[in-house]
Protein backbone atom coordinates (compact mmCIF):
# COMPACT_ATOMS: atom_id res chain seq x y z
CA UNK A 1 0.00 0.00 0.00
CA UNK A 2 1.50 3.34 -1.06
CA UNK A 3 1.67 6.31 1.29
CA UNK A 4 -0.98 8.19 -0.72
CA UNK A 5 -3.40 5.24 -0.57
CA UNK A 6 -2.75 4.90 3.16
CA UNK A 7 -3.62 8.53 3.82
CA UNK A 8 -6.74 8.30 1.65
CA UNK A 9 -7.83 5.19 3.55
CA UNK A 10 -7.28 6.93 6.89
CA UNK A 11 -9.20 10.04 5.78
CA UNK A 12 -12.03 7.93 4.36
CA UNK A 13 -12.33 5.89 7.58
CA UNK A 14 -12.42 8.97 9.81
CA UNK A 15 -14.80 11.03 7.68
CA UNK A 16 -17.28 8.22 6.97
CA UNK A 17 -17.34 7.24 10.66
CA UNK A 18 -18.09 10.82 11.67
CA UNK A 19 -20.92 11.17 9.14
CA UNK A 20 -22.36 7.81 10.15
CA UNK A 21 -22.31 8.75 13.84
CA UNK A 22 -23.98 12.13 13.20
CA UNK A 23 -26.92 10.39 11.53
CA UNK A 24 -27.17 7.43 13.89
CA UNK A 25 -26.94 9.62 17.00
CA UNK A 26 -29.78 11.82 15.73
CA UNK A 27 -31.96 8.73 15.22
CA UNK A 28 -31.08 7.43 18.70
CA UNK A 29 -31.79 10.87 20.22
CA UNK A 30 -35.28 10.92 18.75
CA UNK A 31 -35.94 7.37 19.93
CA UNK A 32 -34.80 8.29 23.45
CA UNK A 33 -37.22 11.22 23.44
CA UNK A 34 -40.06 9.02 22.19
CA UNK A 35 -39.34 6.32 24.77
CA UNK A 36 -38.70 8.91 27.52
CA UNK A 37 -35.21 7.60 28.25
CA UNK A 38 -34.02 10.87 29.78
CA UNK A 39 -31.49 12.16 32.27
CA UNK A 40 -33.47 14.46 34.57
CA UNK A 41 -32.15 17.51 36.46
CA UNK A 42 -31.65 17.30 40.21
CA UNK A 43 -29.06 16.25 42.74
CA UNK A 44 -25.57 16.54 41.27
CA UNK A 45 -26.96 17.02 37.74
CA UNK A 46 -26.37 20.52 36.36
CA UNK A 47 -28.60 20.61 33.26
CA UNK A 48 -31.77 22.74 33.37
CA UNK A 49 -33.91 20.40 31.25
CA UNK A 50 -34.16 16.62 30.79
CA UNK A 51 -31.62 15.37 28.22
CA UNK A 52 -31.98 12.16 26.17
CA UNK A 53 -29.69 9.28 27.11
CA UNK A 54 -28.73 6.32 24.86
CA UNK A 55 -25.87 8.19 23.19
CA UNK A 56 -23.67 5.21 23.99
CA UNK A 57 -25.90 3.04 21.80
CA UNK A 58 -25.34 5.43 18.90
CA UNK A 59 -21.56 5.38 19.44
CA UNK A 60 -21.29 1.59 19.56
CA UNK A 61 -23.75 1.02 16.72
CA UNK A 62 -21.86 3.42 14.45
CA UNK A 63 -18.48 1.94 15.33
CA UNK A 64 -19.58 -1.67 14.91
CA UNK A 65 -21.44 -0.90 11.67
CA UNK A 66 -18.27 0.60 10.18
CA UNK A 67 -16.14 -2.35 11.29
CA UNK A 68 -18.54 -5.15 10.33
CA UNK A 69 -19.61 -3.69 6.99
CA UNK A 70 -16.00 -3.30 5.88
CA UNK A 71 -15.12 -6.76 7.17
CA UNK A 72 -18.01 -8.09 5.08
CA UNK A 73 -16.59 -6.31 2.04
CA UNK A 74 -13.18 -7.84 2.73
CA UNK A 75 -14.83 -11.26 3.04
CA UNK A 76 -16.56 -10.75 -0.31
CA UNK A 77 -13.22 -9.84 -1.89
CA UNK A 78 -11.71 -12.89 -0.22
CA UNK A 79 -14.31 -15.13 -1.87
CA UNK A 80 -13.57 -13.53 -5.24
CA UNK A 81 -9.85 -14.08 -4.77
CA UNK A 82 -9.06 -10.36 -4.72
CA UNK A 83 -8.05 -10.31 -1.03
CA UNK A 84 -7.24 -12.67 1.81
CA UNK A 85 -9.01 -11.66 5.00
CA UNK A 86 -7.23 -14.23 7.18
CA UNK A 87 -3.85 -12.95 6.06
CA UNK A 88 -4.94 -9.35 6.60
CA UNK A 89 -6.07 -10.01 10.18
CA UNK A 90 -2.96 -12.07 10.90
CA UNK A 91 -0.65 -9.32 9.66
CA UNK A 92 -2.58 -6.63 11.52
CA UNK A 93 -3.23 -8.34 14.85
CA UNK A 94 -0.80 -11.25 14.92
CA UNK A 95 -1.59 -14.94 15.29
CA UNK A 96 -5.29 -15.54 15.83
CA UNK A 97 -6.19 -12.09 14.50
CA UNK A 98 -9.80 -13.07 13.79
CA UNK A 99 -10.26 -14.43 17.32
CA UNK A 100 -8.76 -11.26 18.83
CA UNK A 101 -11.07 -8.98 16.85
CA UNK A 102 -14.09 -11.13 17.79
CA UNK A 103 -13.06 -10.93 21.47
CA UNK A 104 -12.72 -7.15 21.29
CA UNK A 105 -16.17 -6.76 19.75
CA UNK A 106 -17.83 -9.22 22.16
CA UNK A 107 -16.23 -7.58 25.18
CA UNK A 108 -17.49 -4.23 23.94
CA UNK A 109 -21.04 -5.55 23.71
CA UNK A 110 -20.82 -6.74 27.32
CA UNK A 111 -19.69 -3.26 28.41
CA UNK A 112 -22.50 -1.68 26.39
CA UNK A 113 -25.10 -3.97 27.97
CA UNK A 114 -23.87 -3.29 31.52
CA UNK A 115 -23.72 0.47 30.92
CA UNK A 116 -27.14 0.54 29.29
CA UNK A 117 -28.71 -1.36 32.20
CA UNK A 118 -27.04 1.08 34.59
CA UNK A 119 -28.45 4.05 32.65
CA UNK A 120 -31.93 2.56 32.84
CA UNK A 121 -31.95 0.96 36.31
CA UNK A 122 -28.94 2.20 38.34
CA UNK A 123 -27.02 -1.04 38.86
CA UNK A 124 -25.03 -1.56 42.05
CA UNK A 125 -21.24 -1.01 41.84
CA UNK A 126 -20.69 -4.74 42.39
CA UNK A 127 -22.83 -5.71 39.39
CA UNK A 128 -21.10 -3.14 37.18
CA UNK A 129 -17.71 -4.38 38.32
CA UNK A 130 -18.70 -7.98 37.54
CA UNK A 131 -19.67 -6.96 34.00
CA UNK A 132 -16.40 -5.09 33.49
CA UNK A 133 -14.40 -8.07 34.73
CA UNK A 134 -16.36 -10.33 32.36
CA UNK A 135 -15.45 -8.09 29.42
CA UNK A 136 -11.80 -8.19 30.48
CA UNK A 137 -11.89 -11.98 30.72
CA UNK A 138 -13.33 -12.20 27.20
CA UNK A 139 -10.32 -10.25 25.96
CA UNK A 140 -7.95 -12.53 27.82
CA UNK A 141 -9.63 -15.64 26.40
CA UNK A 142 -9.25 -14.10 22.93
CA UNK A 143 -5.49 -13.77 23.64
CA UNK A 144 -5.54 -9.98 23.95
CA UNK A 145 -3.21 -9.63 26.94
CA UNK A 146 -0.48 -7.41 28.39
CA UNK A 147 2.79 -9.33 28.03
CA UNK A 148 5.47 -6.82 29.00
CA UNK A 149 8.33 -7.04 31.46
CA UNK A 150 7.36 -9.28 34.41
CA UNK A 151 3.87 -9.74 32.99
CA UNK A 152 4.95 -12.54 30.66
CA UNK A 153 3.67 -15.05 33.21
CA UNK A 154 0.24 -16.13 31.85
CA UNK A 155 -1.66 -15.78 35.12
CA UNK A 156 -0.09 -12.45 36.00
CA UNK A 157 -0.63 -11.24 32.44
CA UNK A 158 -4.34 -12.13 32.62
CA UNK A 159 -4.81 -10.44 36.00
CA UNK A 160 -3.05 -7.23 34.92
CA UNK A 161 -5.02 -7.09 31.66
CA UNK A 162 -8.37 -7.40 33.44
CA UNK A 163 -7.29 -4.82 36.03
CA UNK A 164 -6.25 -2.40 33.27
CA UNK A 165 -9.56 -2.78 31.43
CA UNK A 166 -11.58 -2.26 34.61
CA UNK A 167 -9.43 0.72 35.62
CA UNK A 168 -9.82 2.57 32.29
CA UNK A 169 -13.50 1.68 31.96
CA UNK A 170 -14.20 3.32 35.31
CA UNK A 171 -11.80 6.23 34.74
CA UNK A 172 -13.67 7.28 31.60
CA UNK A 173 -17.00 6.80 33.35
CA UNK A 174 -15.80 9.10 36.15
CA UNK A 175 -14.77 11.70 33.56
CA UNK A 176 -18.22 11.84 31.96
CA UNK A 177 -19.53 14.72 34.07
CA UNK A 178 -19.79 17.70 31.68
CA UNK A 179 -21.00 18.20 28.12
CA UNK A 180 -18.51 16.83 25.60
CA UNK A 181 -15.80 16.09 28.17
CA UNK A 182 -15.50 12.30 27.98
CA UNK A 183 -15.98 12.20 24.21
CA UNK A 184 -13.47 14.97 23.58
CA UNK A 185 -10.78 13.49 25.81
CA UNK A 186 -11.35 10.10 24.15
CA UNK A 187 -10.80 11.65 20.70
CA UNK A 188 -7.56 13.28 21.88
CA UNK A 189 -6.37 9.99 23.38
CA UNK A 190 -7.24 8.14 20.16
CA UNK A 191 -5.18 10.56 18.05
CA UNK A 192 -2.30 10.33 20.53
CA UNK A 193 -2.39 6.54 20.20
CA UNK A 194 -2.57 6.86 16.41
CA UNK A 195 0.58 8.98 16.31
CA UNK A 196 2.66 6.84 18.66
CA UNK A 197 1.58 3.30 17.78
CA UNK A 198 4.11 1.50 15.57
CA UNK A 199 3.31 2.31 11.88
CA UNK A 200 3.26 -1.31 10.67
CA UNK A 201 -0.02 -1.95 12.54
CA UNK A 202 -2.55 -0.67 9.97
CA UNK A 203 -5.66 -2.25 11.48
CA UNK A 204 -4.95 -0.80 14.93
CA UNK A 205 -4.58 2.64 13.36
CA UNK A 206 -7.76 2.20 11.33
CA UNK A 207 -9.68 1.14 14.45
CA UNK A 208 -8.43 4.27 16.22
CA UNK A 209 -9.54 6.54 13.38
CA UNK A 210 -12.95 4.88 13.11
CA UNK A 211 -13.35 5.26 16.89
CA UNK A 212 -12.23 8.91 16.78
CA UNK A 213 -14.51 9.66 13.83
CA UNK A 214 -17.46 8.05 15.56
CA UNK A 215 -16.90 10.20 18.64
CA UNK A 216 -16.49 13.37 16.58
CA UNK A 217 -19.88 12.61 15.01
CA UNK A 218 -21.37 12.07 18.45
CA UNK A 219 -19.80 15.30 19.76
CA UNK A 220 -21.75 17.19 17.08
CA UNK A 221 -24.75 16.48 19.32
CA UNK A 222 -22.97 16.39 22.69
CA UNK A 223 -20.89 19.56 22.94
CA UNK A 224 -22.39 22.25 25.17
CA UNK A 225 -25.32 22.59 25.22
CA UNK A 226 -25.67 18.82 24.85
CA UNK A 227 -28.71 17.46 23.02
CA UNK A 228 -27.93 13.88 24.06
CA UNK A 229 -25.72 12.21 26.68
CA UNK A 230 -23.57 9.15 26.11
CA UNK A 231 -24.50 7.82 29.56
CA UNK A 232 -22.58 5.10 31.37
CA UNK A 233 -22.94 2.89 28.30
CA UNK A 234 -20.94 5.29 26.14
CA UNK A 235 -18.43 6.41 28.76
CA UNK A 236 -17.62 2.87 29.87
CA UNK A 237 -17.28 1.75 26.25
CA UNK A 238 -14.83 4.59 25.53
CA UNK A 239 -12.68 3.46 28.45
CA UNK A 240 -12.90 -0.20 27.42
CA UNK A 241 -11.97 0.49 23.80
CA UNK A 242 -9.00 2.71 24.65
CA UNK A 243 -7.78 0.18 27.23
CA UNK A 244 -8.01 -2.55 24.59
CA UNK A 245 -6.09 -0.54 21.99
CA UNK A 246 -3.40 0.19 24.58
CA UNK A 247 -2.99 -3.58 25.02
CA UNK A 248 -3.28 -4.37 21.32
CA UNK A 249 -1.00 -1.65 19.95
CA UNK A 250 2.80 -1.71 19.93
CA UNK A 251 4.38 1.42 21.40
CA UNK A 252 7.95 0.14 21.51
CA UNK A 253 10.38 -1.02 18.80
CA UNK A 254 13.93 -2.25 18.82
CA UNK A 255 16.49 0.42 19.70
CA UNK A 256 14.06 2.53 21.74
CA UNK A 257 13.99 2.48 25.58
CA UNK A 258 11.34 0.06 26.84
CA UNK A 259 9.94 2.78 29.07
CA UNK A 260 8.40 4.15 25.86
CA UNK A 261 5.52 1.74 26.49
CA UNK A 262 4.38 4.38 29.01
CA UNK A 263 2.98 6.34 26.04
CA UNK A 264 -0.59 5.06 26.62
CA UNK A 265 -0.39 6.17 30.25
CA UNK A 266 0.35 9.71 29.12
CA UNK A 267 -2.40 9.63 26.50
CA UNK A 268 -4.85 8.55 29.22
CA UNK A 269 -3.33 10.62 32.03
CA UNK A 270 -6.30 13.01 32.38
CA UNK A 271 -8.99 10.37 33.14
CA UNK A 272 -6.55 8.51 35.42
CA UNK A 273 -5.73 11.76 37.26
CA UNK A 274 -9.41 12.65 37.61
CA UNK A 275 -10.37 9.26 39.01
CA UNK A 276 -7.43 8.97 41.41
CA UNK A 277 -7.92 12.51 42.75
CA UNK A 278 -11.66 12.05 43.22
CA UNK A 279 -11.22 8.71 44.99
CA UNK A 280 -8.57 10.25 47.25
CA UNK A 281 -10.79 13.23 48.16
CA UNK A 282 -13.77 10.96 48.88
CA UNK A 283 -11.60 8.69 51.05
CA UNK A 284 -10.17 11.67 52.91
CA UNK A 285 -13.61 13.11 53.77
CA UNK A 286 -15.16 9.71 54.45
CA UNK A 287 -17.58 9.78 51.49
CA UNK A 288 -18.58 6.63 49.58
CA UNK A 289 -15.88 5.98 46.98
CA UNK A 290 -18.23 5.01 44.15
CA UNK A 291 -21.03 7.51 44.77
CA UNK A 292 -21.23 10.41 42.31
CA UNK A 293 -20.51 13.95 43.45
CA UNK A 294 -19.06 17.25 42.23
CA UNK A 295 -15.45 16.74 43.30
CA UNK A 296 -14.15 15.99 39.80
CA UNK A 297 -11.36 17.83 37.99
CA UNK A 298 -13.89 19.77 35.90
CA UNK A 299 -16.06 20.73 38.88
CA UNK A 300 -13.07 22.06 40.79
CA UNK A 301 -12.11 24.21 37.81
CA UNK A 302 -15.64 25.64 37.81
CA UNK A 303 -15.28 26.35 41.54
CA UNK A 304 -12.20 28.41 40.65
CA UNK A 305 -14.33 30.67 38.45
CA UNK A 306 -14.36 28.99 35.04
CA UNK A 307 -17.57 28.36 33.16
CA UNK A 308 -18.37 24.69 32.46
CA UNK A 309 -17.37 25.16 28.81
CA UNK A 310 -14.08 26.83 29.80
CA UNK A 311 -13.36 23.98 32.21
CA UNK A 312 -13.92 21.41 29.45
CA UNK A 313 -11.69 23.33 27.03
CA UNK A 314 -8.99 23.62 29.71
CA UNK A 315 -9.06 19.85 30.23
CA UNK A 316 -8.92 19.26 26.45
CA UNK A 317 -5.78 21.42 26.34
CA UNK A 318 -4.16 19.52 29.21
CA UNK A 319 -5.01 16.17 27.58
CA UNK A 320 -3.57 17.32 24.23
CA UNK A 321 -0.33 18.64 25.74
CA UNK A 322 0.30 15.47 27.75
CA UNK A 323 -0.77 13.30 24.82
CA UNK A 324 1.81 14.99 22.59
CA UNK A 325 4.42 14.10 25.19
CA UNK A 326 3.32 10.48 24.87
CA UNK A 327 3.68 10.70 21.10
CA UNK A 328 7.33 11.66 21.57
CA UNK A 329 8.25 8.79 23.90
CA UNK A 330 8.93 6.14 21.20
CA UNK A 331 11.24 8.65 19.46
CA UNK A 332 13.38 9.64 22.47
CA UNK A 333 16.34 8.20 24.32
CA UNK A 334 16.22 7.52 28.05
CA UNK A 335 17.08 11.08 29.21
CA UNK A 336 14.45 12.55 26.85
CA UNK A 337 11.86 10.07 28.08
CA UNK A 338 12.60 10.96 31.71
CA UNK A 339 12.22 14.66 30.90
CA UNK A 340 8.77 14.10 29.33
CA UNK A 341 7.57 12.07 32.31
CA UNK A 342 8.91 14.65 34.78
CA UNK A 343 7.21 17.43 32.80
CA UNK A 344 3.92 15.54 32.97
CA UNK A 345 4.22 15.10 36.73
CA UNK A 346 5.10 18.79 37.01
CA UNK A 347 2.04 19.84 35.00
CA UNK A 348 -0.31 17.85 37.20
CA UNK A 349 1.45 19.21 40.30
CA UNK A 350 0.76 22.76 39.07
CA UNK A 351 -2.89 21.85 38.52
CA UNK A 352 -3.15 20.47 42.05
CA UNK A 353 -1.58 23.66 43.46
CA UNK A 354 -3.99 25.74 41.40
CA UNK A 355 -7.01 23.90 42.74
CA UNK A 356 -5.74 24.07 46.33
CA UNK A 357 -5.65 27.87 46.20
CA UNK A 358 -9.39 27.87 46.76
CA UNK A 359 -9.08 26.20 50.17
Amino acid sequence: MTLEVTYITYAYSFALSALCAIGVTEVVRRLALRWQVLDHPGGRKTQAQPVPLLGGVGIVFSLYAMILIHLALLFALDLSGAAHIDGFLHNALGAGGGLKLAGILLGGLIILAVGLLDDLRDLSPVVKLAGQVAAGLVLVLADVRIELFVFSNPWLSCAVTVFWVVLLTNAMNFLDNMDGLCGGVSVIAAFSFFLCVVPFEPLVRLLLLVFAGTLVGFLYHNLSPARIYMGDAGAMFCGYFLATIAVLGTFHVEGIPRVAVAAPLLALAVPLFDMSSVVYIRWRVGAPLMEGDQRHFSHRLVDLGMSPRQAVEFIFLVAAIIGLGGVLLPRLDIPGTVIIIVQTIGLFSLIVLLMRTRN
